[in-house]
Formats: structure tokens, sequence, C-alpha cells
């Protein structure tokens, strides 16, 4: 094994360095960041993101970002772009080109389509005397600050400082399109995001899957709705579709003696807990965790009292809720 001590200490330089730039990256944002959310927004078509290298996967990353937070946005590679992917710009769109220095050359044909075509161009980069950010229609300017490595070859402040200016003009975009979790979801349908932002109505069940009896319904009756229908639980409606209570595995222990000659009204719990089908999943499991309990009907917030669908823990088991 070897020695920590030098090992910890080059990497809490490198985080107090970079964290350092974000600092100045922060103080340095003037009208230019403000103008460049303002060309995003005007967008009629989708933000094209581009650059070389690691400012490549700085751009690719940011794109990503974009896209998953209600900004259309997709890469394009600069080099690709050279031999056809030029195309994939249109009038209505707006370009985001990331370059340290503002002079990579696999960016020229790119810069220079944007310039011939009239597509509106931000420019990021680390010089203001640049050719990208004197090309630009808004330029924004990095701090030079050294890179991490102490040596000034391996991007990583500069590319860190980009990153964080990607993730500062998504959210500008998000905040002031009012962007909410749901529509965050539907660009999240899968993974531990999706689930953790799926709402009761995503996951309950509905329609002939629902165990349902009327408060006359004997006893022997509900018990085969229970078995049938799996959930382990009948809901119990009154004459107007209303609930009424439900029957449990606690009820019928309690009224084991004599159970068949009872009828669901007789055996039920009245008043059960119950959600809306537009709460999140996660709270739905937070009531059933509170209560001790593994099942709940969701209530019809257009018909009140009215049941339209049953949540088990199981589903949200199964999602990834918990």
């Amino acid at each position: 094994m070897g020695d920590p001590v030098p090992f910890l200490a080059t990497a809490r330089r490198v985080i107090l360095q970079e964290a350092d730039a974000l600092h100045a990256l922060s103080a340095s944002l003037n009208q230019s960041f403000a103008d460049a959310v303002a060309l995003l927004l005007d967008a009629k078509g989708r933000v094209i993101v581009s650059g070389m290298g690691k400012s490549g996967h700085i751009a690719r990353k940011i794109a990503a970002t974009f896209a998953s937070t209600g900004t259309p946005a997709h890469f394009v590679h600069p080099a690709e772009a050279s031999h056809g992917d030029l195309g994939m710009m249109t009038r209505g769109d707006v370009v985001l080109v990331l370059s340290n220095s503002g002079e990579t050359p696999e960016l020229a044909d790119l810069v220079g389509y944007t310039r011939r075509f009239g597509i509106p161009m931000i420019g990021v980069a680390s010089r203001a005397e640049s050719t990208l950010i004197l090309q630009a229609d808004v330029g924004i300017i990095l701090p030079q600050l050294g890179e991490a490595c102490g040596r000034g070859i391996v991007p990583t402040t500069s590319t860190t400082m980009t990153l964080a200016l990607g993730d500062a003009l998504a959210i500008a975009l998000m905040e002031h399109r009012a962007f909410t979790p749901e529509n965050f979801r539907d660009f999240h349908p899968g993974g531990k995001l999706g689930a953790q932002l799926s709402k009761v109505a995503d996951l309950m069940h509905r329609g002939d899957a629902l165990p349902l009896v009327q408060r006359d319904t004997p006893m022997s009756e509900v018990l085969l709705t229970i078995s049938q229908k799996g959930f382990g639980v009948a809901a119990v409606l009154n004459s107007d579709e209303t609930l009424a209570g439900i029957v449990t595995d606690g009820d019928l222990r309690r009224h084991m003696q004599g159970l068949l000659d009872h009828t669901a009204g007789e055996v039920m719990t009245p008043d059960p807990t119950t959600v809306s089908p537009s709460i999140l999943a996660e709270e739905a499991v937070k009531v059933m965790n509170s209560h001790k309990i593994t099942c709940l009907f969701v209530l019809d917030p257009d018909r009140p009292a009215h049941v339209a669908g049953v949540l088990h823990i199981h589903d949200c088991l199964r999602a990834g809720v918990v």
C-alpha cells in the first residue's frame, strides 16, 4: 500500500484550485451571460453545442442537460460537421461553441457556416481577442487561470469552469420556463430519477383489476374477490358507488368466528386511508409506511369518494420507488 499523504494532498490541491476557479467564474459573469440566455430563449429551432477534444466531452454533457431540462439540443462534432453534419444546423437554431483557446482549427468550418447562413452563435473561450469570441454574436470569457495539473497541459480547471457555465445556462433557461419536476420526469421515464418522480396515477391498477364489492356482498364472495384480484384487500362500495370501507386480512382475522355469516359491510374497516392519483408515488409509500399498510385505494378527483385505482407497495418496489 502506498503512502496516502501525498495522494490526498494532491487531490485536495486540485479540488481547491478548481473550486477557486468556479468562484472566479461566478464573479466574472456579466451582461454577456444574460445575452446568451436571451439568445437561447429566442431559438425557434434547437441549440447546437460543439467543441473539440475535452471541450467536446463537456459539450455533449451540456447538450444532454439542455435537452433534459426543456431546451431541445444536440451535440455536433466539429470534425464530422466538415464532412456533412453541417446540414444538422439550420436557420432558427442557436450554436454554442466551446474552445478554451478560442483558436481550435477544427471549429473553423462550423463557425464559418454559422456566419454564412446567419445562424446565431455563442462562443465560450478564455481569450477575448480569440477568433471564436471575435466571430461570435455573444462571447462569454472564462477567467484565465492555470490548469490543476500545474503545467498547463491537461484541461482540468478550464473544463470544470466550462461545465459549470453550461449548467448555469441550463438552469437559467429552466427557471425562466418554470420547468417542473413533472416536466423533468417526461424526459426521464426510466431509472431512479423517473422512479422518484412517478405519480400514483402512473403505477396504480384500474378498471377490471380493482377488487370491488358492495356492502351487502356475502363474505364468501368477498373472499373470492380478494383471492382473484391478488391485492389482499377489497374496497366496499355504497349503493352510489362511493367508497364505504375496505376489507383487509386484519378484518378477516377479527371476524374469524362465523365469518361466512357476515356481509362486507359488517366486516369492513370504514373510512380507510386513501390517496389522490396526482401525488408522487414516493409520497404514497410514506403514507403506507406511516399507517403500516401495504395497499392504498386511489380516489377519483373528479368524482369525490369514487375509487379510481388501487396501489400496492409491490408496484412501487417494481418501479424502483423504494
